[in-house]
């Protein structure tokens, strides 16, 4: 997501560089080009209006541009309405004091909620040690409600249902009695899919909500469908009162209208961000840091954050003290590739690192990490643990087991050599330290 609007604002800042000053003719022929790349993204027009506008006003009324350089002043400004579009400040989310919290989440038809309801659920539990209960009220949809007690069950997570009952009213009645005989803390309702044009299920949707009271209504926005979003999320506020918005899909290849319309056109704050299809792939979301993301210039603490969570402590702690003594083998190589699968799609892990989007002709193959185990896995103990051995029949032999090439596994251990004289640098440095705060 976002790498056409990041390739045509990279060429309106690379442009800008090569002045040496910032003049109202050179502001105003950028603009446009940031104008024409936020309606490419299908940035909803007024949105695009009201950013531009706000941006000439505060670049003609700077007066730091003879301070730094004009490209650094012009991403500043375009970081901070970029960030005030996408809603300012962080969002928390709404818990009640007394009892249990109630969130109940509405949306589209496809729009991923009865898997955003569980990626929410194991969210909450796992990071605000929350005990959730998923009630399983989508009864439109065939199936729905088995997706959702599979997944909840796959998650360790409650979740209740009615067989064969065509009542959504019922179900979430007795689920909200079934909650208050264990220590449910937290109630996430999954409504059906419905249409903002079809009144009877509009309806229905509200009296769920006059039921079980919400403190957290969330609007379910697909981001693959652009402005049309907006629309929905605006009919369903009128219903429903939203009170936040969860974007999915975000890992997709859609230009990113949606999340830079979304809260100036509904005034309602975007919460969370769905970026994949595991449960994990799921957080809250930072306005300031998307910003940094849109312009090119990554998102550090997220990818820091991310690491945090998905990395085993013990095992990169082991692998640190074997690097600082010099140690690294095929099995540390291969320990380290499993901890970087963890946090998910290598694009979305790259999209994190700043400046990466500059970069031309890079080929993310997420296979890359399968062939690589599959080659570590072909060789024997000994070979993982000494590479040293590994000649020209045991390549023949490790190519043949793992299914790959031998021009394949050459260039794996020519890479490995390549790692391991750059480790043994880093070692003579003795700048060799535990990168992150696992406390």
């Amino acid at each position: 997501m976002f790498e056409q609007i990041q390739s045509r604002l990279d060429k309106v800042l690379t442009t800008l560089r090569g002045h040496g000053k910032i003049s109202e003719s050179n502001i105003e022929e950028a603009l446009r080009d940031v104008r024409r790349a936020l309606l490419e993204a299908d940035v909803n027009y007024k949105v695009v209006k009201l950013f531009i506008d706000r941006v000439k006003s505060k670049a003609k009324g700077e007066k730091v541009f003879t301070s730094i350089s004009p490209g650094q002043q012009f991403i500043k400004l375009l970081k901070d309405e970029l960030t005030y579009f996408l809603g300012g400040d962080t969002e928390e989310i709404n818990f009640s004091k007394k009892g249990y919290s109630v969130i109940l989440v509405a949306g589209l038809q496809g729009s991923g909620k009865t898997t955003t309801c569980v990626k929410l659920a194991h969210f909450l539990k796992n990071n605000y040690n929350k005990n959730p209960l998923l009630i399983a009220a989508d009864l439109q949809r065939p199936a729905a409600v088995e997706q959702l007690k599979i997944l909840a069950k796959q998650n360790n997570i409650e979740s209740f249902s009615i067989d064969n009952c065509k009542d959504s009213l019922k179900v979430v009645k007795e689920g909200i009695e079934f909650s208050k005989s264990n220590t449910t803390d937290l109630i996430i309702v999954d409504t059906a899919g419905r249409l903002h044009i079809d009144q009877i299920l509009m309806k229905e949707v509200k009296d769920i909500s006059n039921i079980c009271k919400p403190n957290e209504t969330f609007y379910i926005a697909d981001s693959m469908t652009g402005q049309d979003a907006i629309n929905s999320a605006t009919e369903f506020n009128s219903y429903l009162d939203i009170t936040g918005v969860i974007l999915t899909k975000l890992d997709g290849d859609s230009r990113g209208g949606a999340a830079l319309s979304l809260r100036e056109c509904t005034g309602k704050p975007i919460k969370f961000i769905g970026t994949g299809e595991s449960i994990k792939s799921f957080d809250i979301f930072h306005p300031e840091r998307m910003a940094s993301r849109i312009l090119g210039m990554g998102d550090v603490i997220s990818l820091v954050e991310k690491a945090q969570k998905s990395f085993d402590k013990d095992v990169i702690e082991s692998s640190v003290e074997r690097l600082k003594a010099g140690i690294f083998t095929f099995e540390d190589y291969k320990k380290q590739i499993t901890q970087i699968k963890k946090m998910g799609p290598l694009s979305n892990i790259m999209s994190m690192v700043p400046g990466f989007s500059k970069l031309k002709n890079i080929d993310l193959n997420e296979d890359e990490f399968k062939w690589v185990e599959a080659i570590i896995n072909s060789m024997t103990r000994k070979e993982r643990d000494k590479p040293e051995i590994i000649n020209g029949s045991r390549r023949k032999r490790i190519a043949l087991g793992s299914g790959r090439t031998v021009q394949e596994v050459n260039r794996l251990i020519k890479q490995f050599n390549q790692m391991k004289i750059m480790i043994k640098k880093m070692k003579d440095k003795k700048n060799m330290n535990l990168p992150f705060n696992f406390g």
